[in-house]
């Protein structure tokens, strides 16, 4: 079959790579009808996260008809139309049985990477370097699901592909993160980030009933759906001086009741703080550019929810005693993707949020590699693109 291989840093080919197959009882095979970019794939393409090996098929956010069940697998059979969460479980850990799913024990056969520096795994996922697991990557014909009933959900006929495939992480992620905030009906929740997980994160925290949502960010175009689609407020924060400076008055002094960072490792910003950030990660240094995440934190009212959406690696000048000072909850992981996905093909169905729009581009998995450099340097109003096998 033909895959999406990363082969080096920023150097992405399509490739003949072998078929997948049942390795156990419990796998199914998924044939990939949809599969898209996700910011944090950007992370290990530009070399910032270790651990990557030539030849490796990348993606983890799909969805497809499966074409074959392990002997153990009921409660989905072939042909169905499926969604899979990026991060994968088996069900059966602590972890999994708390809806805590990308903490599973069993899902990483590579615990050995991750330890040293996490002190214990997290479970595995697609496409995403050996330390997560070393999986084989859904931006290719076919892909392997491990522990089938646990991670395919069947897909309701209202529910179109497009919708379906943005719950298997970018809609999972912000509607998570939205979650964490606890929001009330008077809440005011600012967002770091207008791409994919950012317009998830203020769809849902208006969904949840925040009273206002507030989307920051540098293009216009983001900014304009930020606005169109999730209904928010926005700052550009090009124009401004100060983020922090403009919420605090956008909020009569007192900062948003919960902030989510919806950007990550690799954050543009303004100033002598994004200046110092993107020499050390230049010098590889650190790993981080911190500078929306720190904006966050110093915005936050005090009291207030710090729910962290964005993949960092070991980040410095990390503002400990501001968050410690101001008594903020901070709330975090990786995708529970499972807790989450069938909460989001009901609203799908009954009409209630649409994530399809993010997809304003699609693509053939031939020309997935043009793609992911349209994505990257976010070319042509791009917010995700969709690859078609």
């Amino acid at each position: 079959m033909r895959a999406l291989c990363w082969n080096g840093v920023n150097d992405l080919r399509v490739e003949t790579v072998p078929d997948p197959e049942i390795t156990s009882p419990r796998d199914a095979i998924l044939r990939v009808k949809l599969s898209t970019a996700c910011g944090s794939d950007l992370h290990f393409i530009d070399g910032y996260l270790p651990t990557m090996r030539e030849g490796d098929v990348i993606g983890h956010e799909f969805m497809g008809e499966i074409t074959a069940v392990g002997s153990e697998v009921r409660s989905v059979a072939v042909g169905d139309r499926v969604v899979v969460p990026s991060f994968i479980g088996c069900g059966n850990c602590g972890y999994c049985q708390q809806d805590l799913w990308s903490l599973c024990d069993n899902t990483n056969p590579n615990a050995e990477l991750q330890t040293p520096i996490l002190g214990y795994p997290t479970a595995g996922i697609y496409g995403y370097t050996h330390a997560f697991g070393g999986y084989a990557g859904a931006h290719a014909g076919y892909v392997r699901v491990p522990h089938a009933e646990e991670n395919c959900f069947p897909v309701p006929d209202e529910v179109s592909d497009e919708q379906a495939l943005f719950a298997s992480d970018a809609w999972a992620t912000g509607y998570m993160g939205a979650d964490f905030c606890d929001i009330h009906p008077d809440d005011v929740v600012a967002v770091w980030g207008c791409g994919g997980v950012g317009l998830m994160a203020q769809q849902s925290a208006s969904l949840m009933g925040a009273e206002r949502v507030i989307g920051i960010d540098r293009f216009p175009e983001r900014l304009r759906l930020a606005r169109e689609k999730a209904g928010s407020e926005t700052i550009d924060y090009t124009a401004v001086e100060s983020v922090v400076d403009v919420l605090q008055r956008m909020t009569g002094g007192r900062g948003p009741d919960a902030c989510i960072d919806a950007v990550g490792m690799e954050a543009h910003g303004t100033g002598i703080g994004y200046a110092y950030d993107r020499v050390k990660q230049a010098l590889r240094l650190h790993t981080d550019r911190g500078d929306a995440l720190r904006q966050a934190i110093v915005a936050c009212r005090k009291g207030g929810t710090l729910s962290i959406l964005g993949v960092y690696g070991v980040l410095d000048k990390f503002p400990m005693g501001v968050v410690m000072n101001k008594g903020l909850t901070v709330r975090t992981a990786q995708q529970h993707g499972q807790r989450y996905v069938p909460q989001l093909l009901d609203h799908a169905a009954q009409g209630q949020m649409d994530p399809s729009y993010l997809a304003t581009h699609r693509f053939s998995l031939e020309d997935a590699p043009r793609g992911y450099e349209m994505f990257k340097h976010k070319e042509d109003g791009c917010v995700r693109p969709v690859f078609v096998p």
